[in-house]
C-alpha cells in the first residue's frame, strides 16, 4: 500500500512538475523574445516550452521520495514532540496564543501609521501578543479550572471511562510483592495501571551497580510479569509522562488525579502527600494491618520465645503474620514453646504489638 501511494506521488509530481515548468519556461522564453525584438515562430516557442516542463517534471518525479522521507521525519518529529504533552495544555496554549494575537492585531492599528517602520512594529507587536498570551495562559492553567474541567470532562470521557477505578502502582509496592496476592485473591477491581515512569524507574534500579538495589529492582520486574501472565485483573502499562516534574511521586498523584484513580502504595512518605492532595491511596500495610486477627487483653495463646526484649526480662515472639509478641519475664524462655496471656494490644503505625505474661510462673518449655 504504502509503495502504491509512493507511485501515485511521483506520478502526481511529475504531471505537476510538468505543468509548472511549461509555464514558467514558455514565459521567460516569451520574454526574453519580447525584450531582444527578436521573432520565432510558434512551433519553437512551444518546443522550449515542453522541454522546460519535461525538464522540470523528470527533476520532480525524482526528487519526489526525499520529499515524502522529509515529511515523514518531520511528521514524525512533531508526533513525538506533542505526544509529551498533555493535551489540555495545548487546548489552553491555543487559547492564549488566539486571544494574544487578537488584542495585539488591535493595538498594532495605531503603530501601522508610522512612516517607514510602522508596518515591522506592527507584526513585531502582534507576534510579541502571541506569545504573551500563550505564556500566560500556561503558567496560568491551574487556576482556569473552568476550562480543564469542560475539556477533561467531555474530550477524554471515553478514555477516563475505562480507567474508572483504576488502581495506579508506585515502585515500592511493586518491589514488595504482596500486591500479587493481594490482586489474584479478587479483592481488586478495575484496572491496575503500571505507569511508563515507574517501570523505567524499576529498570534504572535493577541496573544498578549496588548489588541490593539491582535485586531489588530485578525483583520488582519479575514480580510485573508474574501478574501479567497469572493475574485475573486487567493491567496496563500507561506511556504518560510529565516531562516538568522531576519527581515520581509528584507524577504518580498527578497521574491520579487525571485520571480519577487510586494510588497503591506501601510508601508511608507519599500516602502523607496523597492525604494532603487529596488523592485516594490504598496502602498495604494498612490493609495487613486490618487483616491481622483480632486479640484481646485475657486471650491465652501458644508463643515460640525467639529472642530476649528492649526491657530486662523480656522475651519476644512473633506469630505467623509477623506480629511481635512482647513476653513479660520471657527471656528465661528463649527457644521455648509456652503459654501466654494476653495483657494489652498496641496498634501503632508500623503495625500491631502484643504485651503478655507466662500463663504459669514456673512454664515448662515444650520444644
Amino acid at each position: 500500500m504504502k509503495g502504491l501511494l509512493q507511485k501515485i506521488f511521483r506520478v502526481v509530481s511529475l504531471l505537476a512538475g510538468f505543468a509548472i515548468g511549461y509555464q514558467l519556461v514558455g514565459w521567460s522564453f516569451a520574454a526574453i523574445l519580447a525584450f531582444t525584438n527578436v521573432e520565432a515562430v510558434a512551433v519553437t516557442e512551444i518546443g522550449v516550452a515542453v522541454f522546460g516542463g519535461s525538464v522540470f517534471g523528470i527533476i520532480s518525479y525524482l526528487i519526489t521520495p526525499w520529499l515524502i522521507g522529509m515529511v515523514s521525519t518531520v511528521n514524525g518529529w512533531m508526533e513525538a514532540a506533542l505526544k509529551v504533552i498533555p493535551t489540555q495544555d495545548i487546548v489552553v496554549g491555543v487559547i492564549g496564543l488566539v486571544i494574544g494575537l487578537l488584542i495585539g492585531s488591535l493595538l498594532s492599528l495605531s503603530l501601522y501609521r508610522i512612516p517607514l517602520v510602522g508596518v515591522y512594529l506592527s507584526v513585531a507587536l502582534t507576534l510579541f501578543g502571541g506569545y504573551l498570551g500563550t505564556s500566560l495562559m500556561l503558567n496560568r492553567k491551574d487556576e482556569m479550572t473552568f476550562l480543564t474541567n469542560i475539556f477533561t470532562r467531555h474530550g477524554k470521557g471515553a478514555e477516563r471511562g475505562s480507567y474508572r477505578s483504576a488502581k495506579i502502582l508506585d515502585t515500592s509496592v511493586i518491589i514488595d510483592g504482596r500486591i500479587v496476592d493481594i490482586a489474584g485473591s479478587g479483592f481488586i477491581e478495575g484496572v491496575i495501571i503500571i505507569p511508563g515512569f515507574v517501570l523505567e524507574e524499576l529498570r534504572h534500579i535493577a541496573d544498578s551497580s549496588d548489588t541490593l538495589k539491582r535485586n531489588r529492582g530485578r525483583r520488582g520486574l519479575d514480580i510485573l510479569n508474574k501478574m501479567q501472565k497469572e493475574s485475573s485483573v486487567s493491567i496496563q502499562i500507561l506511556e504518560q509522562n510529565f516531562e516538568d516534574i522531576p519527581e515520581v511521586d509528584s507524577k504518580l498523584v498527578k497521574l491520579a488525579k487525571l485520571l480519577k484513580g487510586k494510588i497503591v502504595t506501601n510508601d508511608y512518605n507519599l500516602n502523607k502527600v496523597c492525604e494532603l492532595q487529596g488523592v485516594p491511596v490504598l496502602n498495604i500495610n494498612e490493609l495487613a494491618n486490618a487483616v491481622k486477627p483480632i486479640v484481646l487483653p485475657g486471650e491465652e495463646m501458644v508463643a515460640q520465645i525467639m529472642k530476649d526484649g528492649k526491657e530486662h526480662g523480656q522475651g519476644v515472639a512473633y506469630l505467623d503474620d509477623g506480629t511481635m509478641i512482647v513476653v513479660e519475664g520471657g527471656r528465661r524462655f528463649i527457644g521455648d514453646n509456652i503459654e501466654v496471656i494476653v495483657t494489652s494490644v498496641l496498634q501503632t503505625a508500623a503495625g500491631r504489638m502484643i504485651f503478655a505474661k507466662p500463663k504459669l510462673e514456673k512454664a515448662s518449655g515444650v520444644r
